[in-house]
């Protein structure tokens, strides 16, 4: 298994949790909130100090997993630049 494989398998998805939204395996955690709190400035340490049981390596799946997820998409621009 490569180390991708690992990082990824720490992501997954159940209906009957956040319905279905891809969370970190063990929390209700989702994908989405994660990269939202580094959206905004949150670092890894401060992620991984504030919620128990959280790992550097879950914020890394997570990274990954969005990256995987828009690799093979095609994007239009929503308006021309001047």
């Amino acid at each position: 298994m490569t180390q991708d494989e690992k990082l990824l398998n720490r992501i997954v998805f159940n209906p009957s949790i956040l319905k279905g939204k891809p969370v970190i395996k063990g929390t209700r955690l989702s994908v989405e909130f994660i990269l939202n709190l580094m959206a905004h400035g949150t670092t890894i340490r401060e992620i991984v100090e504030e919620y128990d049981g959280l790992t550097e390596e879950d914020i890394q799946a997570c990274l990954l997993f969005a990256t995987r997820s828009i690799e093979n998409t095609s994007y239009m621009p929503l308006a021309e630049s001047a």
